[in-house]
Parts: C-alpha cells; structure tokens; sequence
C-alpha cells in the first residue's frame, strides 16, 4: 500500500467543495444541501467584517450544532506589507486555511466548504482542494456558474451550433482583453467592480460594446440588468460582470419578430390525425404539428383529445359543419397563424383532409399551404386487438348516405361482396340511421356464407374498448352504433382459438387460384 492510499484509508473525514449556485438559495442542487445539513463542519470564506455571503446563502441549511470555521481574507485589495507582497500574503492565508481544516479532516469530521458559484470556476474553493485532495477524501459538488444565471436573467443563450465562448476575467491587461473579445463569438466578463472602466473600453476598442450587456448580482433581489454602456461605473460592485449573447440567436430572435411583424404573412394548415383514441396512438409527426400550432380547430369531441395549451386558440364546433370548418382553418393561415385541424383515425380515410383540400380549392385560398399528417386508422386499431383480419386484399366502406345515395353505398358493398374482399365497414349505424346496417347485413349474405367472421370494434383505446367476434348471420344490428367499427371476413378469413381461451382473427396472405 502507497502512503497516500494508507493515509487516505485512514479514519479521516471527507472534505467537500459544495457550490451553492449564483446567490439564490433555491439554486442549491440537492446534493448540495443534503451535505450541508449532514456534515460536522461548515467552512466558508469571509471579509474582514465577518460576514459570508456564502453562509447567508446556505443558512437554511444549517442545523444550529454544527461546527462554523470562518475563513477571513487578511485583505481584499492588492496592497499589503507582507514581505512577500499581496501573493504572499494570500498564499499564507490558504495555506493557513489548509491547516485549520486538515485539523478537522485528521479529527474524522467531515467538512464542508462552501463556494459560491461553482467550486472550480474561479472558485476559492480550489485553493484548499489543491492543498488537501493529496492527503484527504475530497468530493467537488457542482454548482449553477454565475455566468449561466446571467445568461438565465437576461433571457439571452450564451451560444448556439457551433460558436464558441470565451469567459475572461476583468483583471486581464485590456490590450489583451479587446483581442480576445473582438475575436469570439461571445463572451462572459468576470470580476468587474475596479475593473469596469478597462473592460468598457476593451468592448469599445473590439467594436462590441453596442452588443454588451450587464449583470448585477444575478438571481439575488437586488440583481441589476441593461445595456452596459448605459452603466455608472461608481456602482459596479465585484459581483458583476459583461456578457456578449449569442450573435446566431440574436439575429434569428430579429429575423422572428420582423416576420412576426410582417403584415402579409402567410400561415399554414395542417390536418392531423389524432389516431382512434389517447395520446398513446399518436405518432411523434402528430405531436410535433399540435405543439406547432397557434389554433387547434376541430369537432368538439375530437379538439377535446388535444391537451389544452394557455398559448393555442381552440375552435370546435359541430359535426356536420367540416366545410365551414375547413373556412375557418384557411382564413386564420391567411392571416398568418399556424393552424392544426384536428380529426380522428387518419384525416384522409372519411375524415377531414378531403374536406380542407376541397374548400382549399377556391382561388380565396390559392396562396395558403396545405399538407396532411397521417394517423393510424380505426380499421387499423379494430384489427390489431382481432388478430390480423386484414392480412390479405381489404377495402373500407362507409354506411353514412348523408354524402352520397345509399344506392351507392348498396352497389359498392355488393361489389366489395362479390369480390371476396375483408371489408372494413365505418360509420355503420347512427340514432337516426339504423335501417341501413340491417340492409347491409342481407346484401353481404348474397354473397357471404353465414358463418363468416365480423369482427365488432368498438371504442377501441377508450375506456369503453370491446372486441367481439360473431358470425356474419349472428349480427346484432340493434347493438351497433356509430362508437363501432365492423371487419367483415372473406371466404378465407379464420377464427383460432387459443389454449388460453382467447379467439384469433386473421386471413391467410394465400388466395386460391379459382
């Protein structure tokens, strides 16, 4: 065993760096605050005049039985009679410091020392770490950087893609500091206080400082921000500093607010498929179009799906109105709104997309973009809780005649019949439409054997979800209404049943040659 192991192995106490983040409290990580309630001694630096902005941070933390080791500054300006000048002087003091702590460490107590900021960014902290983490445990918590709560209080990013960053502190000789200042993109300036009137003119001399902003105390009450041109320098305290934003998201935030404020700005109308029920049969294309949207419009039930959001205007309105609705969606894009049409199942399978594209087609609209985002249908759901009764040749079918004759509707179903397909039947019965299904079941029985398979879907991903599965003469149209999706088997769809009791759906991908 090596002598720093053997002393390390020792029963010493840990010494620990906790950052305590910017100056508000509620920016104390909690690994940060469970150490300082845990340990036996808290350790923090301090003015001459006794007081720690340190401790005044973390003192709701503190039980009242701890042990406190103060650690005082000897001076707080370059000017000492210490043979060894200002650097002797502190370096006396660190190591001082050192010993009072490593006295603690030896004894077994635990020790932690508190920083504010971030212990290893310009932190005091580094000073006793460089001395002890040789011979004792040391554990370094990090802590939120005054740099990134500016950033936080102005509203500003820091950096974007690849720009590059470059935190100086004031204390640099300003030939120096103008370089690096008129070579980056942007730029934390530290430690200003003395220093302010140098870095003001290092801005100036780089050509930066209409970009410059200031920050004072960030995060405390008494935080002060603006432009840094516009600042006194009689009241710049040590807790401050310049901050250059981000120049990529500076000119896209301009670029935004002149579109924003353009008056022929054009939207866009995006018709989204909310799939057959909750949020769980939304595909990722779908959630990116709602979160997108400035106006969600749609029938009630459905807008209903869409979680409410305090910055989207929500139009709902009726079932039988999808061409008035699909007026509204397009003037509001004409007007320069992002708007979200919203439809159950997938917006082009009965739904929807055909009605936005059909008004869409007057010249009133010609110059409002238009693009549909799929969904999973109902046909698709009813099936995947059957089995895989769509597996071979399939065609929907919808029983409404509120659009179309119900001789059409008769001809189509007798034809699909006819041709052998699985037939997916939507829309098959209402209060007011119920003869309808019953004519149905009689024209699929010219051409069905009565045992063929339906399988009966019915609010499939809701709360009321049921799969029932009954011969094709069995049908009990008066249970049917307009919740329900019907699958109607061909002549080769089968139902297996399970060891387990359950019953399967599906057609075989082979089909006979006649």
């Amino acid at each position: 065993m090596s002598g720093a192991t053997e002393r390390l192995s020792r029963g010493t106490g840990t010494l620990y760096g906790v950052g305590l983040g910017p100056g508000d409290p509620e920016l104390i990580t909690l690994k940060a605050a469970r150490l300082i309630e845990a340990a036996d001694v808290i350790a923090y630096h301090s003015a001459r005049h006794g007081r720690s902005i340190a401790r005044g941070v973390a003192a709701r933390h503190l039980r009242g039985d701890q042990v406190e080791e103060p650690l005082v500054y000897p001076l707080t300006v370059e000017t000492t009679d210490h043979p060894g000048g200002y650097q002797g002087a502190i370096d006396d003091f660190y190591a001082a410091s050192a010993d009072k702590l490593a006295t603690h460490l030896d004894a077994g107590r635990d020790v932690v020392l508190l920083c504010e900021g971030d212990p290893l960014f310009y932190g005091s902290y580094m000073h006793m770490h460089q001395r002890l983490a040789g011979r004792y445990r040391t554990e370094v918590v990090p802590g939120v950087t005054s740099v990134s709560a500016a950033a936080a209080v102005l509203g500003r990013p820091l950096v974007e893609g690849e720009e590059i960053l470059t935190v100086l502190p004031g204390t640099l000789p300003p030939e120096v500091l103008a370089e690096r200042l008129a070579g980056t993109d942007s730029a934390a300036v530290l430690k200003l206080g003395r220093t302010f009137e140098k870095v003001r003119k290092a801005l100036t001399d780089a050509g930066r400082l209409d970009d410059a902003l200031y920050v004072e105390r960030a995060t405390w009450e008494t935080q002060r921000t603006g432009p840094l041109s516009d600042v006194d320098p009689d009241t710049v305290p040590y807790f401050s500093l310049a901050l250059l934003p981000s120049k990529l998201a500076a000119e896209r935030t301009r670029s935004a607010a002149t579109a924003a404020a353009a008056p022929d700005r054009v939207g866009e109308v995006v018709v989204v498929g909310l799939g057959p029920a909750g949020r769980t049969w939304l595909t990722p294309e779908a959630q990116e179009a709602l979160a997108w949207a400035d106006d969600l419009v749609g029938y009630g039930p459905y807008l209903d799906r869409v979680p409410p959001n305090p910055r989207q205007r929500r139009h709902s309105s009726g079932n039988r109105v999808e061409a008035e609705r699909a007026a509204l969606a397009l003037d509001l894009a004409r007007a320069g709104s992002r708007v979200a049409v919203v439809s159950s199942g997938d917006p082009g399978v009965f739904a929807m997309a055909s009605a936005v594209l059909e008004v869409a087609d007057d010249p009133r609209w010609a110059d409002v973009p238009v693009r549909v985002v799929p969904g999973l249908t109902a046909a698709q759901a009813v099936a995947s809780k059957a089995g895989a009764p769509l597996g071979h040749d399939f065609c929907t079918v919808s029983l409404s005649d509120r659009l179309k004759p119900w001789s059409t509707v008769a001809a189509r179903l007798a034809a699909a019949a006819a041709a052998d397909f699985v037939i997916a039947i939507y829309n098959p019965a209402s209060k007011s439409r119920r003869q309808q299904l019953a004519a149905a079941k009689e024209l699929l029985l010219a051409h069905r054997d009565a045992g063929t398979p339906v399988v009966i879907g019915r609010d499939v991903g809701g709360p009321g979800e049921s799969i029932e599965i009954v011969r094709l003469a069995d049908l009990d149209t008066a249970t049917v209404d307009m919740r329900c999706l019907l699958i109607v088997g061909s002549s080769r769809t089968r139902v297996v049943e399970r060891p387990d009791g359950t019953r399967r759906v599906f057609t075989p991908r082979h089909y006979p040659a006649s």
